[in-house]
């Protein structure tokens, strides 16, 4: 028996709206085991202490100062690398190279470093900056290293957002006799700036959970707030990791999860900064 077309969309809905229901349960489900179990280890002194060892030697006290601040100097250090090269890559590969047929091999390159498991990243930090540089483990050393595999990401999702923008943009301020560089000073990146600000968002959220680059690169178990970016440094991602690979799991998982939940919050904000600019520029520039 075949159903009428209306009983389709409806089945079709139903479907749809099934599967995100279940993504926002999972993501829900997932936010509140983080809170409930680390909520209560959040205090003043777990924000404002350094870890420290217990009895045993093992650093399942103190608090996460060390690596937020080393998490957000990473960050940092991230953005002013891995951004501006990514966006003014894409830009002058899709503004300058796209009559060249050779360009269409270079972006098929770059689709794939994008897919490049993070270990991978990782050994490649180590040889080249670590040994090959003489960089040592230090911060800037994990800062290249995630800014060379976030690289990808941004270049993607600049290249999309130029792309999306009207040809009829482009033509009216050639037209009206600008150069090709105040046309794309002037126009092309501020109409495509919400689309390159999500590609940013994104690429920085991988960059701050990420934990093999930072275990081969620059992180240290006992590191203090780092003074230099050729010093080690420790991160919250490794202290999670550090934390839930501790034998005394009933001191540590609690510091995990709690740190888990700062890191939460630190992207939450990160992306909810970004998500603010993005709508400025939305409104700013719509066409």
């Amino acid at each position: 028996m075949m159903m009428s077309r209306k009983n389709k969309e409806r089945v079709f809905f139903w479907i749809f709206r099934g599967c995100a229901a279940a993504v926002i349960a999972f993501l829900t489900i997932i936010i509140m085991f983080v809170i409930v179990n680390g909520a209560g280890t959040i205090s003043w002194d777990f924000l404002t202490q350094n870890p420290m060892p217990n009895d045993s030697g093992a650093l399942v006290s103190g608090g996460i100062l060390s690596p937020i601040i080393g998490t957000l100097m990473l960050m940092g250090l991230v953005l002013i690398i891995a951004i501006p090269i990514g966006v003014f890559g894409a830009v002058f590969l899709v503004e300058y190279c796209r009559p060249y047929k050779w360009s269409r091999y270079i972006w098929m390159t770059v689709n794939n470093l994008a897919g490049v498991p993070s270990i991978v990243w990782a050994l490649l930090g180590v040889g080249i900056f670590v040994y090959y540089l003489a960089f040592g483990l230090s911060l800037i050393s994990a800062a290249i290293t995630l800014s060379l595999m976030i690289l990808p990401i941004v270049m993607v999702s600049t290249k999309e957002a130029l792309e999306a923008i009207p040809s009829s943009i482009y033509d009216a301020s050639i037209g009206l006799g600008a150069t090709k560089w105040q046309t794309i000073l002037h126009h092309i990146l501020p109409y495509s700036a919400s689309g390159i600000i999500t590609g940013i968002i994104l690429s920085l959220s991988r960059a701050g959970g990420e934990t093999a680059p930072l275990l081969l690169t620059g992180v240290a178990i006992n590191a203090a707030i780092p003074l230099s970016i050729f010093d080690q440094f420790q991160a919250l991602p490794y202290y999670i990791y550090m934390m839930t690979s501790a034998s005394d799991r009933a001191s540590a998982y609690p510091m995990a999860y709690g740190a888990a939940l700062v890191l939460i919050i630190i992207m939450m904000v990160m992306n909810l900064a970004a998500a603010t600019l993005r709508s400025r520029y939305r409104e700013k520039y719509k066409w």
